[in-house]
C-alpha cells in the first residue's frame, strides 16, 4: 500500500497485492494517522489488489466511524471484479461509497 497522493483535502491510498491479517496491520497504521481527520475525503485504489481477506473489510470497517465522524468522506475506487462481488455480497456496496474511477470517486 502506498500514498499516491496527497492535498490538503484529499488522500489517495493505492492498495497493492493482497490485503489480509498481516499486511492489514500496515493499512490500519495509516487509517489511524490524525492528519486524515483534517481531509474532506480519502480515495482507496483497488486497482492493484488481488485479494482481500475479512480482517482486511473489517479495517476498514473499523475505521469509518471515526473518519464519517469527522466529516471525512472514504470512496472505495477501481474494484477488480471478484472483489466488487464480494463487496456486494456483504452488502457493503450499500454502506460504503464505491466508484467505478477515480474521477467518479473524486465527485461523489
Amino acid at each position: 500500500m502506498k500514498i499516491t497522493s496527497h492535498t490538503t483535502t484529499i488522500v489517495t491510498l493505492a492498495l497493492e497485492g493482497e490485503l489480509d491479517a498481516s499486511s492489514a496491520i500496515k493499512l490500519d497504521a495509516e487509517l489511524a494517522q490524525p492528519a486524515l481527520l483534517t481531509c474532506d475525503k480519502v480515495l482507496v485504489n483497488f486497482q492493484q489488489l488481488s485479494y482481500i481477506s475479512s480482517a482486511g473489510i473489517g479495517m476498514f470497517l473499523s475505521h469509518l466511524p471515526r473518519l464519517q465522524g469527522a466529516g471525512v468522506k472514504v470512496v472505495f475506487f477501481n474494484l477488480p471484479e471478484k472483489i466488487l462481488n464480494v463487496f456486494e455480497i456483504l452488502g457493503l456496496d450499500a454502506l460504503l461509497h464505491l466508484a467505478v474511477t477515480e474521477q467518479d470517486a473524486l465527485v461523489r
